[in-house]
């Protein structure tokens, strides 16, 4: 059976132990390693690595050895309690095998969860678990965490009182940050909110969100992109001051403009280009990051990542002689002059 995405939160929340198994599949593997652990962890219990319920392959694994997973299955422990047979990095290739493996499973057996790429509506593993009574599967996109999934975090954290200008602050840093990231995040403020019973304010998760330096250097990059040259001077003096390497700072530009390139070069064109972007960008970061690869341009920003290069090379000089910070500039202050003329 297939998992709506409306219906999904709630049921890696709670699963269904009587089922047969679940498969989850989709792009962003973190988000996907994530409601596996929630799910497996909702399945199993407390202590289910140290009682070993939990039998764990990959998928080269399972090709090599095709009965790994049907023993798993069928294989009881020492220990009572539910069993968990978990299969990671799942494809196509697969679907007999694991098909197989599903068609010999009885009540009682170890239930089945099989973690997976982005997968097509014809394919064969998605059929394996959408074609059965007793199973499921699960498609995870691009999207941002709704208010629902959000609020079930922190209640598994053990926080539920939160504010709602908390909620709102932290509905925008889910949009911000990778799932990974924010789950660290939603992790940080449950400890830091730990035996206080008043509501979670906005003010503490600004305390408890990522710390201000990577905001910095996000907000000088900006400046760059955006020719706002005469903004670049104080912004660059401020995150000396913090201590931001000249290596850090070339390295964050690369990946920066990278994916602006990636962005404008796309052939369906920017807007469709936004969209591909691995790891996806969300919110207001989304619009600006659009905003500056439609201002600057395909063929400008191949020379921004050559210059860009050009600089990481010269730092990693052994010849280099002239200050490395003021080489760094030197180049960012170029590219901010070039994206000026583009205003």
């Amino acid at each position: 059976m297939k998992l709506s995405g409306r219906d999904a939160p709630a049921y890696f929340a709670k699963p269904d132990p009587d089922k047969l198994g679940l498969l989850i599949f989709g792009a962003d593997a973190m988000r996907v390693a994530l409601k596996r652990q929630e799910v497996i962890a909702a399945l199993t219990g407390p202590g289910a690595d140290e009682e070993m319920r939990i039998t764990r392959m990959n998928g080269g694994e399972l090709r090599k050895d095709p009965a790994m997973l049907l023993d798993a299955i069928k294989a009881q422990g020492f220990f009572p309690g539910p069993r968990v047979a978990f299969v990671e990095e799942a494809t196509d290739g697969l679907a007999k095998i694991i098909g197989a493996a599903v068609d010999e499973w009885r009540p009682g057996d170890a239930q089945i969860i099989v973690t997976a790429g982005q997968l097509t509506a014809k394919s064969a593993l998605r059929k394996v678990f959408e074609g059965h009574k007793m199973a499921y599967a699960a498609g995870l996109y691009d999207d941002p965490p709704s208010r629902a999934e959000i609020e079930a975090d922190f209640k598994r954290s053990g926080l539920t009182d939160i504010g709602q200008d908390a909620m709102g602050k932290l509905t925008a840093l889910s949009r911000q940050l990778d799932p990974g990231d924010f789950r660290q995040t939603v992790e940080k403020i449950a400890l830091y909110k730990l035996n206080d019973p008043s509501p979670l304010t906005a003010d503490e998760v600004d305390l408890m969100s990522p710390t201000s330096t990577e905001a910095d250097v996000d907000d000088v990059l900006n400046i760059i992109a955006e020719g706002r040259v005469a903004e670049f001077g104080q912004t660059m003096q401020r995150l000396k001051s913090q201590g931001v390497t000249p290596v850090t700072l070339i390295i964050m530009a690369t990946r920066h403009f990278r994916s602006l390139h990636a962005i404008a070069s796309d052939p369906g064109g920017p807007a469709q280009g936004i969209g591909r972007v691995r790891p996806p960008i969300f919110g207001p970061r989304r619009d600006k990051m659009l905003r500056q690869a439609q201002m600057l341009g395909m063929y400008l920003l191949e020379d921004v990542l050559k210059r860009l290069t050009s600089t990481d090379l010269q730092l990693r000089s052994a010849g280099q002689t002239a200050p490395q910070m003021a080489v760094v500039e030197r180049a960012l202050m170029w590219i901010a002059s070039k994206a000026e003329r583009r205003r």
